[in-house]
């Protein structure tokens, strides 16, 4: 492993914990402005990324979205995670704020993702040189660290809001869909979800690693935002 790797390795890493770490945190903020402190109370709402490491999500599934594609004789995938979901009293928030304030809860990890998003689009395009090509940067990261990084943080922030709008089970596109369900009285429906839980992390590794289902539902839309963020 040469320089250039490491400088990969370690600046998608950052990335990746900037990304993940604040998506949780935003998700506990959002829970408090409606009167939920367990976040709080629990020290989830710290910026020390020991609390939100989450074993499979922060450590086993990078490593494996990263190093498998190398391992098979090509590029290194794309760094991609999740940190330790924080906790959320969904009744107090629906108590004080409605079905909508608990939408919102579920959609501020997203926001958070998308807002960093375009921050970092307007940065990387502002900073990156007419007169540098983007596979003279990726093969030169180690020269152009702020830019890789931007990058990375764009790329990352990009997957990361895409994956949690889809409605998996567990995870935050579910959440709102079962919270909307239940505003319009469509119980089934947010029943359906909530049997569904159980679940999410099989459907999780089923899109990850069957190649036409994860370049449909998940790559697709990346690209599409990936270009429309950079014009």
């Amino acid at each position: 492993m040469d320089s250039i790797d490491i400088v990969k390795i370690l600046t998608a890493i950052a990335a990746l914990v900037i990304a993940v770490i604040g998506h949780e945190i935003m998700h506990g903020w959002v829970a408090y402005k409606y009167g939920d402190s367990t976040a709080k109370d629990m020290g989830r709402l710290s910026l020390n990324p020991i609390v939100h490491i989450d074993l499979f999500g922060t450590i086993a599934v990078p490593a494996m979205m990263y190093f498998i594609p190398m391992l098979l004789g090509g590029e290194s995938g794309i760094l991609f995670g999740w940190a330790k979901p924080v906790p959320i009293n969904t009744r107090i928030v629906i108590n004080n704020g409605g079905y909508n304030a608990a939408m919102q809860v579920s959609l501020a990890g997203i926001a958070y993702n998308l807002v960093l998003a375009v921050l970092a689009s307007i940065a990387f395009t502002g900073l990156m040189p007419h007169d540098l090509g983007f596979r003279e940067l990726l093969a030169n990261a180690d020269q152009f660290v702020l830019l890789y990084f931007l990058w990375m943080l764009l790329l990352i922030n990009v997957v990361l809001a895409v994956f949690n709008l889809l409605p998996i089970p567990q995870f935050d596109g579910a959440h709102f869909v079962t919270y909307l369900s239940l505003k319009f009285g469509l119980v089934k429906i947010a029943q359906f979800f909530i049997k569904m839980e159980p679940y999410g992390m099989i459907f999780v590794v089923v899109m990850l690693v069957v190649e036409p289902i994860r370049f449909f539902v998940l790559a697709m839309p990346v690209q599409f935002l990936l270009k429309l963020l950079l014009g």
